[in-house]
């Protein structure tokens, strides 16, 4: 694989705790960096993959009724019955 150098101008605090967190690691900055991209773009991803996902259940009308959701959510609220031991 190629690699490709990209510039970007941080604030000196975030600086401060990459370079902390590089020698914490014993890993160089580039690399506490690089792995840091990695795990933001699959998360973006995973987050993109999910809203393609949702869009196309609410397109295929699966959804729930807002009035049912509410004596759902009014139902979590409701005093329990103490339990008999």
């Amino acid at each position: 694989m190629s690699n490709r150098v990209v510039t970007a101008h941080i604030p000196e605090q975030l600086a401060r705790k990459l370079d902390s967190l590089a020698e914490r690691l014993e890993r160089s900055r580039g690399w506490v960096v690089k792995k840091a991209i990695e795990g933001y773009l699959a998360l973006d991803e995973e987050r993109h993959r999910q809203t393609l996902a949702a869009l196309a259940e609410v397109e295929a009308g699966a959804t729930i009724d807002h009035a049912e959701v509410r004596a759902w959510a009014k139902g979590l609220t409701a005093p329990r019955r103490k339990s008999r031991r």
